[in-house]
């Protein structure tokens, strides 16, 4: 079966490195699928959930990350997704995330309530 080798990167770190059979991002176009031998693409992420189904040695399974903003590149079977901002979900504070989303709410920023949103959305969508 053909692997995706895929990096997701933040500004500041690596932030999940491996093997993948499927990984869904959203892109300024929308929301876009890449697997194994897929076209080359480039495209700008949005700020959404990147979801990985993970194939390697420890066996299937899935990874789910809350990314804000950076690029998506495909080409030759590997996949690089450069964030300025990602986040595993199960590397997110959930009140802190919630803290924020009141706060964005309260301050009437749609910028921050978004990511709030992204981030409680990446936990929720880790833990199925």
């Amino acid at each position: 079966m053909a692997k995706l080798q895929v990096e997701l990167v933040a500004a500041d770190r690596r932030v999940w490195s491996g093997e993948a059979s499927l990984v869904v991002a959203r892109t300024v176009t929308g929301d876009i699928g890449i697997m194994p031998n897929h076209q080359p693409v480039l495209s700008v992420l949005e700020t959404g959930p990147v979801t990985i189904r993970t194939t390697g040695e420890t066996g299937e399974g899935t990874v789910v990350a809350a990314v804000h903003g950076g690029f998506l590149s495909y080409a030759d079977g590997r996949l690089s997704l450069l964030a300025e901002i990602a986040e595993l979900a199960d590397e997110i504070d959930v009140e802190r995330a919630e803290r924020a989303l009141e706060q964005a709410k309260a301050d009437a920023d749609a910028s921050a309530e978004r990511r709030a949103h992204i981030r409680l959305a990446a936990v929720a969508a880790g833990t199925r």
